[in-house]
């Protein structure tokens, strides 16, 4: 699959992404979390705001600078939780008032497609409109739809994007299931720590893309997945990703997933040894970890891309030692 180019981005995370870029200037977790600063909502109607919940906020206050400036022939988001708080507070209605009359709003803004379906109604698009709902991978599965369907449609132009938030139940369920931090770590110092559990973020990232390199800022060139808890099922695959994809290309940069947490540092240790010669980052330090974050991780590779001249930029993203992914970002 040759994949796509990436048109324009817009980035809403705990640092400043969205408007005037500032990645030097690290914002700090506030309550152990990294949540994203939200967005402009001047476009929303007042009416509208007020019946969204967190997630579909931060998705619509994302995407609306591209919708109003681009047409679009389709909408594919990626989310593992979509509106989680408003799923608990309908679940909260039925127990109140006793599976009576229950207010709509909070069962269709929890709903996870509530977010791409709430775009469409924005920009009037009535074209292909599909969610993934695949927790650590949802974002790239959301990236390989719309790459297969700009192979059947090359002429199309696509909005790609990937959201998840933190709301107080999830930080609460999370917390009991041990993936948090118990102890105060600062984002700066996250990659030191050497304890279990991370620090957690929420954000979301839009990307316009299509087939035509003319205007592109940066192009999406493979994307591979895999399901192991195996360190060795990973390198191995890394290395055949890195054969067939990157070929003479020089890689510029290796941007890691790692999160602080000690138990799945090994999977990254061991895949930054197969880059040794290659310059590494991490990137969950700015945006936390989140089930999405690896579009957090496109955007920033597409912005280094573009700011420092690289040529190709390697993606590897684990979602709690279990779901893999790495992707091949480079200019064009």
């Amino acid at each position: 699959m040759s994949m796509f180019y990436i048109h324009q981005s817009v980035c809403v995370s705990a640092q400043k992404t969205n408007g005037v870029i500032d990645l030097d200037d690290i914002q700090p977790i506030k309550d152990n979390k990294l949540q994203a600063i939200e967005p402009n909502y001047d476009a929303i109607p007042p009416a509208m705001y007020r019946r969204m919940g967190r997630a579909v906020r931060l998705a619509s206050g994302a995407a609306l600078p591209l919708l109003n400036t681009l047409t679009f022939n389709g909408i594919v988001m990626g989310t593992a939780n979509g509106g989680l708080e408003d799923c608990i507070k309908f679940l909260n209605q039925i127990v109140d008032y006793n599976e009576g009359k229950l207010t709509p709003t909070n069962f269709v803004q929890s709903t996870t497609n509530a977010i791409a379906s709430q775009l469409a109604f924005f920009s009037a698009n009535k074209g292909y409109n599909n969610t993934h709902v695949h927790r650590g991978l949802a974002f790239e599965n959301a990236a390989l739809d719309v790459g297969m369907m700009l192979n059947e449609f090359p002429d199309n132009s696509y909005l790609l994007g990937g959201i998840d938030e933190i709301s107080a139940y999830q930080y609460n369920i999370e917390s009991l299931a041990n993936m948090y931090k118990k102890e105060v770590v600062l984002n700066t110092e996250l990659y030191n720590s050497k304890t279990a559990g991370c620090i957690p973020g929420d954000g979301c990232a839009m990307f316009a893309v299509n087939k035509q390199k003319t205007g592109a800022t940066a192009k999406l060139k493979a994307i591979g997945t895999l399901h192991t808890d195996k360190e060795e099922d990973v390198t191995q695959y890394l290395k055949h990703f890195i054969e067939k994809n990157v070929k003479d290309d020089a890689l510029n940069l290796f941007l890691s997933g790692e999160n602080g947490d000690s138990r799945y540092l090994p999977y990254y240790n061991a895949c930054k040894k197969i880059v040794l010669n290659v310059k590494t980052e991490g990137f969950k330090h700015l945006c936390g970890e989140y089930a999405t974050a690896s579009s957090f991780a496109l955007w920033l590779a597409c912005y280094k891309i573009k700011s420092n001249n690289l040529k190709n930029v390697l993606i590897y993203n684990n979602f709690r030692g279990k779901q893999h992914s790495f992707m091949l970002v480079g200019d064009v």
